[in-house]
């Protein structure tokens, strides 16, 4: 079985408190503005093949060269893929990388043959403006969950504001909302 090749565009990092650790990015690798940072909700969430609640974040984005970073505060306490890596949500400085993430031409193809190679969905979802996303589990191979969205205009702007963030930010504000 041949799995789909696609280019990662994005690590994301589970941490708990989100504005400390904008904070430490930026004073450790001189990362911002770091764009988002209010409460997401992933909604229609099915964990394992069974429905489950929603999942609860905040996140932002942050430019690092050509990689996006995504940084991450669970909110929610329930079953997910989050959970699976971080079980106390990254709580006490637990956290770290969760996925890395990759656009498919063809979602539902590319989420089909990784689960056909092996590597299970653990949690798919779908986000305020309408996509369906997954978490694929490649710890075994990979140490870390896959993310794979569809095409999606919007979430290519998102990365769009993020890097045009980062090349004309000023320094002064380090929390930029959508």
């Amino acid at each position: 079985m041949t799995i789909p090749t696609g280019a990662f565009i994005q690590v994301c990092h589970v941490v708990d408190n989100l504005e400390a650790a904008c904070e430490r990015y930026n004073r450790l690798f001189g990362m911002g503005p770091f764009i988002g940072g209010g409460n997401g909700v992933l909604s229609d969430h099915v964990y394992r093949g069974q429905p489950a609640d929603p999942i609860r974040i905040r996140g932002v984005f942050v430019q690092s060269g050509d990689l996006n970073i995504e940084l991450v505060e669970l909110v929610s306490t329930g079953p997910s893929a989050f959970h699976d890596m971080y079980p106390d949500g990254g709580r006490g400085g637990g956290g770290g990388i969760h996925h890395m993430a990759m656009f498919c031409e063809d979602y539902e193809g590319t989420r089909d043959r990784y689960v056909a190679a092996g590597m299970p969905v653990a949690s798919e979802f779908v986000v305020s403006f309408g996509a369906q996303i997954c978490y694929i589990d490649a710890r075994e191979t990979m140490g870390q969950m896959i993310e794979l969205y569809p095409e999606s205009q919007i979430i290519r702007g998102m990365y769009a504001r993020a890097r045009h963030e980062a090349e004309n930010w000023d320094g002064k504000q380090l929390i930029i909302p959508w």
